[in-house]
């Protein structure tokens, strides 16, 4: 194979790259980073959450704790679809995840590095508040519940020790670390972590060069999964493909870093670097995934014999390309991968609890009484069926993004900033794939691609823009008269 047969793929990896310095550059003029602002690893400093760190351990930790096995399972699963994968990876990461994580981030920077209900209480009002305080901490317990189960099957069949052997060790590992001081633990392993993750990404980049693979080209926006039907690209593919284009989990994480971070200039490779890192993992997976079993057709194939497992993929591409040391390396990454998003989860967890209910956290007893009921419930959920858990995962994610599109654009209108539709029409975008989700997928009503529930998706989706919109300038309003 040579670069001429991977045009699709060199594209959407050279806008990726250049977006950083292109539009990341602009979204940096509209938020107006100042590099003399206070930041409130110094203003708040309590040596357990509100800590200084440098810029490079910031970074690794704030890719590491977005990854998760999103940008890889999912990857794979919209592999499915087709090329089409590739310009949903490139787009939504650019336009929509990229801009979401990044101005998300610069937010709760400047609100003391605040969780995101309370900064969605500020710029959307208490009720919003009071909705996202409840749905938020549900979420990380199900992300870290989630991300249980991934890492100890992947460590089974690379050990051949017992599962529950595996799920008892992360289980520790998470506690410790939601309940330490984040320059105890977090801030020192996620280096090791992070040169897992970015030696898995940079193997199978290797691959993609010089495995004498082809990579399909981007040639029609076909659907081309083998249930094209009862899966379509409208809206099935923007929920399965979240991490890697754009994801609302990524905006409970963002507060953890912002209050870590040592000036706002540091916002951009953090926050937009993070997220278009992520977007290049996704698109290498998604590449690597089509190429390996010989095209769309196959793969829709190897996934069916495989049960639609993406992690039994992701195995059998790592130890066929890789060899067995190389494999386990890459494997390790991946185990890193939701590791690194799990405790991460956890710890976001228990600071939007302790923010909601007002208890400070330099006591370690004090974040025990806020960890331990989580916890339970996290290991609750890690022994519900996997495929249950990841259905409803990826749609309230998704629906959390949404959330995270609105209150940028209250914040942005509340500035009267110039250029509010970076984020209004990536809101109103995303309020409609949810919305359609639920009349289209069998999840939830199950009317499947049928004209019908794409008008019934859009009526909900313009009532509920509408709504936002007058919240937004009400909010706005009464913020302005007091």
């Amino acid at each position: 194979m040579t670069f001429f047969t991977m045009i699709t793929f060199f594209c959407c990896l050279a806008l990726l790259v250049a977006s950083y310095f292109l539009y990341g550059g602009l979204l940096g003029r509209v938020v107006k980073l100042d590099d003399k602002a206070p930041v409130p690893s110094k203003t708040l400093y309590d040596g357990v959450d509100y800590i200084p760190l440098p810029r490079w351990r910031i970074f690794l930790i704030q890719l590491l704790n977005i990854a998760g096995t999103g940008p890889i399972f999912g990857a794979v699963l919209g592999a499915c679809y087709g090329p089409v994968a590739f310009l949903w990876i490139t787009l939504g990461g650019i336009f929509m995840g990229a801009m979401h994580d990044f101005v998300a981030g610069v937010i709760s920077l400047r609100n003391d590095g605040r969780s995101l209900p309370e900064t969605v209480g500020k710029y959307l009002g208490e009720g919003m508040r009071r909705f996202t305080v409840v749905m938020i901490p549900l979420l990380m317990v199900l992300v870290g519940g989630v991300f249980i189960v991934t890492p100890s099957k992947i460590l089974v069949s690379m050990t051949g020790i017992d599962y529950l052997i595996w799920v008892a060790v992360i289980i520790v590992y998470y506690f410790v670390a939601t309940v330490l001081p984040v320059d105890k633990i977090i801030a020192k392993i996620y280096p090791l972590f992070g040169a897992a993750l970015i030696f898995m990404a940079l193997s199978m980049f290797g691959v993609i060069l010089f495995g004498g693979y082809d990579i399909p080209e981007l040639t029609s926006f076909e659907n081309m999964h083998s249930k094209a039907e009862a899966l379509p690209i409208i809206p099935t593919l923007f929920i399965s493909i979240a991490c890697g284009a754009i994801s609302g989990f990524h905006a409970t994480q963002s507060p953890l870093m912002a209050r870590c971070m040592t000036s706002e200039k540091q916002a951009r490779p953090i926050f937009f670097g993070a997220m278009i890192s992520e977007s290049i993992i996704a698109l290498v997976w998604a590449a690597v995934a089509m190429a390996f079993f010989g095209g769309v057709e196959e793969l829709n194939g190897a996934m069916a014999e495989m049960n639609n497992d993406a992690g039994t993929a992701v195995s059998t591409i790592t130890i066929s390309t890789l060899g067995t040391i190389g494999s386990i390396l890459a494997l390790l990454g991946m185990v890193a991968a939701p590791i690194t998003s799990g405790d991460t989860a956890f710890r976001s967890a228990r600071l939007i609890v302790a923010d909601m209910l007002h208890i400070e956290q330099r006591s370690i007893w004090k974040r025990l009484v806020v960890s331990l009921p989580l916890f339970v419930v996290g290991v609750g959920i890690a022994f519900i069926d996997f495929d249950v858990i990841w259905r409803y995962f990826a749609w309230s994610n998704q629906a959390l993004s949404v959330i995270t599109l609105w209150m940028i654009t209250a914040w942005l209108m509340r500035r009267r900033a110039r250029y509010v539709l970076i984020s209004l029409l990536p809101a109103i975008f995303m309020t409609f794939i949810c919305a359609s989700f639920v009349f289209v997928s069998n999840q939830f009503i199950g009317m499947g691609a049928c004209d019908a529930a794409y008008v019934y998706g859009g009526g909900v989706t313009a009532v509920l823009s509408g709504i936002m919109m007058l919240l937004i300038r009400k909010h706005n309003r009464y913020e302005s008269e007091i």
